[in-house]
């Protein structure tokens, strides 16, 4: 569990296993075995390291992926129905980026018109 998330979020940073134990100043080989689940009871200080390094609280390394999965904020459904709005006129998730302008000037203009 523990290997599995660092692994996982080392990865989602674009580090090496070289790159985080040379950060987290720890051996390579101890930071395999740590994501290979060899070693399963990392001390807390090697785990704050770590947990420094990629820039997350030291619970996102040690939760669960249930746990993480029951702490996710809900959507709520009236945002759900604006992305499904946006899918059915064809903005596409990549391309939302480019109506933030659009976004802004209605903010400034509403915030003018007050």
């Amino acid at each position: 569990m523990i290997g599995e998330n660092i692994s996982n979020l080392r990865k989602q940073r674009g580090l090496t296993l070289s790159e985080l134990a040379e950060k987290a100043l720890i051996s390579k080989s101890y930071l395999s075995n740590i994501e290979r689940s060899l070693n399963k009871n990392p001390s807390i200080h090697v785990l704050e390291k770590i947990a420094g390094v990629l820039q997350v609280d030291l619970q996102k390394l040690i939760k669960s992926k249930k746990e993480m999965e029951e702490s996710r904020p809900l959507i709520d459904e009236e945002w759900m129905s604006l992305v499904k709005e946006f899918k059915e006129v064809g903005i596409e998730k990549e391309n939302a980026q480019n109506y933030k302008i659009l976004f802004e000037f209605i903010k400034w203009q509403q915030e003018k018109n007050k």
